[in-house]
């Protein structure tokens, strides 16, 4: 799976301004719902919120990938930002996070939802990738280098 299945132009941002986890999971459902022309009620948030209560999903060196599946879902969503300050996630060495990846499957969606994991978490470990990621202030820029590489 290319991220470019996932993402859309208007699904990046690269000034999330929130203060805490739950304000960026929130404003990244928000802006994911938008980008995507998706309406859920609250049930992408409440469904995103309760997987992280069960472990977060910072995992380590600034990045953070919450995810959440749901049954009205027909494929997956994604949602970049990099947040303007990082922010307490919980994550796994205890570092705050400021480049997150919000991914959305539907329920049944099983390997292919562990694909698009394992594909963001590939391309998120990579150190020259999110130095450039960190490094730019356009969104477009943004989504070429999620989309552009291989691992993307």
């Amino acid at each position: 799976m290319h991220l470019s299945q996932l993402l859309n132009p208007q699904s990046v941002d690269v000034q999330l301004r929130s203060k805490t986890k739950r304000e960026a999971i929130a404003e990244l459902v928000a802006l994911l719902e938008k980008s995507h022309g998706l309406s859920s009620g609250g049930e992408i948030l409440d469904r995103v919120l309760k997987r992280e209560a069960m472990m977060s999903t910072g995992i380590g060196n600034g990045i953070a990938i919450p995810h959440g599946k749901l049954p009205e879902l027909t494929r997956l969503y994604g949602m970049f930002a990099r947040l303007e300050r990082p922010v307490a996630f919980d994550a796994i060495d205890d570092q705050p996070v400021d480049l997150v990846f919000l991914l959305l499957a539907p329920a049944d969606a099983g390997a292919d939802h562990l694909k698009a994991l394992a594909r963001v978490s590939r391309l998120l470990r990579d150190k020259a990738t999110c130095e450039k990621l960190r490094g730019t202030d356009k969104a477009d820029a943004l989504y070429a280098l999620l989309t552009a590489s291989p691992a993307g």
